[in-house]
C-alpha cells in the first residue's frame, strides 16, 4: 500500500468531517453537495481497496451496519438521573428554585445573587456518548438511569454527532461521555411523513415518539432514513481533562470539540434573571424548530453543584420550569378503566375528538377518585376543559358544570378490579385505588414479572425487560412461577414468534443456524436463583410499601415466609419501624387468595429461601399486649391505656368476651376509652382478629429461640440509625454493615422512631432534623464505642 493512499484517506476524511460540521452543526454549508458527495466516493473506494485504512471514526461508517438481534444493557459509568419539575409555571417558579438554593447554601439576603446557566429543555430521547481518547465508541439510552441499551449503530447514523472530537490530542480527554438528546425538527417530520405517506409506509405521531422510536430500532438502517438531530447539554463520566468550572465552560468546550450545543442558552444572575429567561423562552417557543416542555436552570459553578448534591436521584443544582399547557373544551362520550402496571386504577375519560396543543386528543386521563370530585364530580356527558399536560399527556382540567345534560350519568369507582376481579383497596390518605391481585392481575404480570426478577430482588441474571415482555406476550408466562418451568424450547420458540412477528429473523436462523447459547445461560440464571435470601424473596413480591429494608425487617424479625404470610395487621404494626400503613399492605396482600397461591406456586417450582430461622428474640418485648393493644387503631386507647388494658386482660380474653366493662372500670380505666373499646369490638370481624392475633402471638413466642443464660443484647438490637455526611475511617456501606451485624436497622431518613444518627463531615440537613427532633447524635468514636461495648458485653 503506497503511502500515500494512507495520507490521502486521512486527509478525506478529516475534510469530510469539517465540511459535515459546517452543514449539520453551524448550518453552514461549505461545498455544494456534489463536491461533498465526490469526496465521499472517494474515500468510499479507497476504503473499499485498502481495508486496512477504514477506521471507526471514518465518515463511512455512518451508513450502518447488519441489523441486531437485540441491544445490549449498558450500565453507566455515572448515573442519568433526572431532574426535579418546578410546576408552578409563572415566574415564581423560578424565584422558588433561587430561594431553595440560596437556603441550601445557607446564604443571607446580603449574599451576592447566585449565578445560573438556563438551557432548554428539549423534547426528545436522553443518551449518552462515550469518547475514549477523542472516538466515539459507545453510545447508549438513558434506560432507568441506572441501566440503558447500546444503540451506537444507530447513533452513528446522525451526522451532528461526530466521530471522533475536534481539536488538539492534548486537548482531549482520555475518556469524556456526553449527555443530550436526540430530537427530530417539526418541519423535518412533516417531510419524512409526507413522502412515507406517498410511498404507502407508516408515518410518525410526533417528534418525542419519532426520535425515541428511530434510535430504538435493531435495524440502523431505519434510523439512517429519519432526519434526527442532537444537542450536547452535559457530561457523565470524565477522565484525563482540566475540566471547566462552570456549567456554561463546559457546555462551551463541548461546542469547541464539534459537538452540537443549542444556541438558546445563556448565564444569569438570581431568580429575576431566571423568570426573565423563562418568559423570553415563551415568547420564541412557537417560532423555534423543534418541541421544548419548558427550560431548564441550574448552577453555573461546577463547585456549588458539588456542595449542593443530590436528593434522592434529583440534584439539588437544577430544575425543570415548564410552561403553561394549551386548552380547548369538548364533550365526555365515556369512561373507561386502566389498570396500570403496578395495580392503580386510573380513569380515562373517552372524548369527542378535539384538537389542543397541536394534536387532536381523544381520550385524556382523570387521575384518580378524588380528582374526578375536585372537578366537580364528573360525568359521561359533561362538556369538559381539557389541556395537554406539559404538553404530552392530555387531561381533564374541569367540568362545565352549567352544560351538564340532564341525563348525565355520575361516575363511580370500581370495588373490584375489571381485569381480574381481585378486590380493589384504597389506602387511607392515599389517592390510588389499587388492584389487589398482584401476580395474578394480567395488567400487572408484565411489572410484577421485572421487578421480582430485578438484581436486588431475585436477580436473575439475563432476565431483561425484553424477555420478560416476550413471554408474557405469547403467553408462556401467566405468574412468576412459571418462570421456574421454562425449557429450552419454550425460550426458543418465544424468540422465533417474535422475530417473525417484527420481521427481525436473523440470516443465520434463515440458514437453519439456531443460536441456543443465549437461552441456555438464561434457564441457568432462572434456577440460580431458586434459593434467595428471605429478604429478597419479601422484596420480590411487590408488596405495597414493602421496599428493601422493611423486606430485611420482616425476614429478620419473623424468620420465614410461613410466620409474615399468617401474621395479622396489628402484629406486623409492632415490628420496627412497619408501622399501620405498611402492615396493612402486607396483611391485605396476603389475604387475597390469588396472591396466596401465587407464593405457593412459586414454592411448588423448587423456590426455597436458605436463610430462614427462628423468631427474632426481641419479639417477646414486642409482643407484649400492651404494644399489641396499641397497634389495633382502637379510638382512646392510648400506650399508657393500653398498658392498663395489658395488666387486666389478653387479647383472648377480650376476644371470647370473657371481660366485662366493670372489671375495666375497676382497673381504672375512664369509661370513654371502655365505650371506644367495646364500640370497636362490635365492629364486624374485630373479635376474630383478636383472636387471630392471640394465636399467632403464641405460636412466635412459643418459636422463639431459647437464650443461654447470662447471655446479653446488644446494645444496637432493634435500633434504628440514620448515616450522614462523611466518617473519617468507615465507608457508608461498611457502617451500615456492622450495625446491621449487631441487630441494629439503617434507615435513609430521620423521624422520630429514629434512636441516633451517625454524622460526619459534611452533615447537612439530617443532622439538622435530628437536633429538631432531640435525637441522640453520635460521631464515627461514638458509633465504635456503641459496637464495641456490645462485643464486650
Amino acid at each position: 500500500m503506497a503511502v500515500g493512499n494512507s495520507e490521502r484517506a486521512a486527509w478525506l476524511r478529516a475534510e469530510i468531517e469539517r465540511h459535515n460540521q459546517a452543514y449539520y452543526v453551524d448550518d453552514a454549508p461549505s461545498i455544494p453537495d456534489a463536491e461533498y458527495d465526490a469526496l465521499f466516493r472517494e474515500l468510499q473506494a479507497l476504503e473499499n481497496a485498502h481495508p486496512e485504512l477504514l477506521t471507526a471514526d471514518s465518515p463511512t461508517q455512518r451508513v450502518g451496519g447488519k441489523p441486531l438481534a437485540q441491544f445490549a444493557p449498558v450500565v453507566h459509568d455515572v448515573a442519568m438521573l433526572s431532574i426535579q419539575t418546578e410546576t408552578d409555571t409563572g415566574s415564581s417558579g423560578a424565584l422558588n428554585f433561587d430561594a431553595r438554593v440560596r437556603r441550601e447554601l445557607e446564604l443571607g439576603e446580603g449574599a451576592p445573587p447566585i449565578e445560573y446557566a438556563a438551557e432548554l429543555k428539549f423534547d426528545g430521547l436522553a443518551i449518552s456518548l462515550r469518547y475514549e481518547h477523542g472516538v466515539l465508541v459507545r453510545g447508549a439510552t438513558r434506560g432507568d438511569g441506572a441501566t440503558g441499551e447500546d444503540v451506537t449503530q444507530n447513533l452513528r447514523t446522525l451526522r451532528q454527532i461526530p466521530l471522533r472530537l475536534s481539536g488538539a490530542m492534548g486537548e482531549i480527554p482520555a475518556l469524556l461521555e456526553v449527555r443530550g438528546e436526540v430530537y427530530m425538527r417539526r418541519d423535518d417530520l412533516e417531510k419524512y411523513n409526507a413522502a412515507a405517506a406517498a410511498r404507502g409506509d407508516k408515518t410518525l405521531v410526533n417528534p418525542r415518539n419519532a426520535a425515541a422510536g428511530s434510535i430504538r430500532q435493531l435495524d440502523s438502517a431505519i434510523a439512517a432514513s429519519r432526519p434526527l438531530k442532537f444537542f450536547a447539554y452535559g457530561i457523565g463520566a470524565v477522565d484525563g481533562w482540566n475540566q471547566p468550572k462552570t456549567h456554561a465552560g463546559m457546555l462551551d468546550a463541548l461546542a469547541a470539540f464539534g459537538l452540537p450545543v443549542c444556541e438558546h442558552r445563556a448565564v444569569v444572575l438570581g431568580g429575576e434573571a431566571l423568570a426573565g429567561f423563562h418568559q423570553r423562552i415563551a415568547a420564541l417557543r412557537d417560532s423555534l424548530p423543534f418541541d421544548i416542555d419548558g427550560v431548564v436552570y441550574k448552577v453555573n459553578s461546577l463547585d456549588l453543584q458539588r456542595r449542593l448534591g443530590f436528593r434522592s436521584r434529583e440534584p439539588r443544582w437544577a430544575v425543570a420550569h415548564k410552561y403553561p399547557p394549551q386548552e380547548a373544551l369538548t364533550v365526555v362520550e365515556a369512561i373507561d378503566i386502566q389498570v396500570g402496571r403496578t395495580g392503580a386504577l386510573t380513569p380515562v375519560a373517552r372524548l369527542k375528538p378535539v384538537f389542543v396543543g397541536g394534536v387532536t386528543v381523544t381520550n385524556a386521563t382523570l387521575h384518580n377518585a378524588d380528582e374526578v370530585a375536585r372537578k366537580g364530580g364528573l360525568c359521561i356527558g359533561d362538556t369538559v376543559i381539557v389541556r395537554r399536560a406539559g404538553d404530552v399527556i392530555p387531561e381533564v382540567v374541569g367540568v362545565v358544570a352549567e352544560r351538564r345534560p340532564v341525563d348525565a350519568r355520575p361516575f363511580v369507582m370500581p370495588d373490584a378490579c375489571p381485569v381480574c376481579g381481585a378486590h380493589t383497596v384504597r389506602e387511607e390518605g392515599e389517592a390510588a385505588t389499587r388492584c389487589s391481585g398482584g401476580f395474578s392481575c394480567r395488567a400487572q404480570r408484565t411489572q410484577a414479572i421485572l421487578h421480582f426478577a430485578g438484581r436486588r430482588m431475585m436477580d436473575i441474571d439475563g432476565l431483561g425487560d425484553r424477555y420478560i415482555e416476550r413471554l408474557v406476550e405469547f403467553e408462556y408466562v401467566h405468574g412468576v412461577a412459571d418462570l421456574y418451568r421454562l425449557t429450552l424450547d419454550d425460550l426458543l420458540e418465544m424468540k422465533r414468534r417474535a422475530d417473525e412477528r417484527d420481521g427481525t429473523v436473523p440470516e443465520t436462523v434463515k440458514a437453519g443456524q439456531v443460536t441456543t447459547r443465549w437461552a441456555e445461560n438464561l434457564l441457568a440464571g432462572i434456577a440460580a436463583s431458586k434459593t434467595p435470601k428471605l429478604a429478597r424473596l419479601l422484596f420480590a413480591l411487590g408488596i405495597r410499601h414493602v421496599g428493601e429494608t422493611t423486606a430485611k425487617t420482616l425476614a429478620d424479625w419473623l424468620g420465614s415466609m410461613e410466620r409474615v404470610r399468617c401474621a395479622p395487621e396489628p402484629l406486623l404494626a409492632v415490628l420496627p419501624d412497619i408501622g399501620a400503613t405498611v402492615a396493612a399492605a402486607i396483611a391485605d396482600f396476603f389475604a387475597e387468595q390469588r396472591n396466596l397461591d401465587a407464593v405457593d406456586a412459586l414454592f411448588a417450582a423448587g423456590v426455597a429461601p436458605v436463610d430462614e430461622h427462628p423468631p427474632h428474640p426481641g419479639l417477646a418485648e414486642r409482643l407484649a399486649w400492651s404494644e399489641l393493644y396499641a397497634a389495633l387503631g382502637v379510638a382512646r386507647l392510648t400506650p399508657v391505656r393500653a398498658r392498663q388494658l395489658a395488666a387486666v386482660a389478653d387479647g383472648a380474653a377480650l376476644a371470647n368476651g370473657s371481660v366485662d366493662a366493670a372489671t375495666l372500670s375497676g382497673a381504672g380505666m375512664p369509661g370513654e376509652v371502655i365505650d371506644a373499646l367495646f364500640a370497636w369490638l362490635q365492629l364486624p370481624g374485630k373479635r376474630g382478629l383478636l383472636a387471630a392475633v392471640a394465636k399467632r402471638r403464641g405460636e412466635l413466642l412459643a418459636a422463639l429461640p431459647q437464650t443461654p443464660a447470662g447471655t446479653r443484647v446488644s446494645p444496637l438490637a432493634g435500633k434504628t440509625f440514620v448515616l450522614t455526611g462523611t466518617l473519617p475511617t468507615l465507608k457508608r456501606d461498611d457502617a451500615k454493615a456492622m450495625i446491621e451485624a449487631a441487630g441494629g436497622k439503617v434507615s435513609g431518613s430521620v423521624s422520630k422512631k429514629t434512636d441516633h444518627v451517625v454524622a460526619g463531615e459534611e452533615a447537612g440537613s439530617k443532622l439538622d432534623k435530628a437536633r429538631e427532633l432531640n435525637v441522640s447524635v453520635l460521631d464515627e468514636a461514638g458509633l465504635l464505642a456503641l459496637l464495641n461495648q456490645g462485643e464486650n458485653e
